[in-house]
């Protein structure tokens, strides 16, 4: 199988205190942290592609640039999708989208490149 444009997965997330602002160090509030967002909108990534990659195939970040634009209280429950949209090469690029009950939370893109993980492992730092 292979990586093709229209493949999405969600996940799913019941904000709790280790999903905060507070618990990341990324703010003072304890809200869903966007450093959170960005590791479901990745975790929706590597969900939808995941069935396409062959054994010692995986995928990694390379790019994101997500708008977080609602703040989610601990208890609230929010879904994040991933689609992708385009394939050059190794380059896969995902539309990524975060939900609640009452709307869009954070939208943007990712970028995620197909490595081999024993390659990518030995030019590891």
């Amino acid at each position: 199988m292979t990586i093709t444009p229209g493949m999405l997965a969600t996940v799913t997330l019941n904000v709790s205190e280790k999903d905060t602002a507070l618990a990341y160090g990324s703010g003072t509030v304890p809200v869903l942290a966007t450093p959170r967002l960005v590791a479901l909108v990745e975790e929706a990534s590597v969900a939808a592609v995941a069935d396409a990659l062959e054994e010692g195939v995986t995928t990694v970040g390379t790019a994101v640039s997500l708008s977080h634009l609602v703040a989610n209280r601990i208890g609230s429950t929010v879904t994040a999708s991933a689609t992708v949209t385009a394939v050059d090469g190794r380059r896969v690029t995902f539309d990524v989208m975060v939900e609640d009950g009452a709307g869009t939370v954070a939208s943007g893109t990712l970028t995620r490149a197909v490595v081999d993980v024993d390659r990518f492992l030995g030019r590891a730092r």
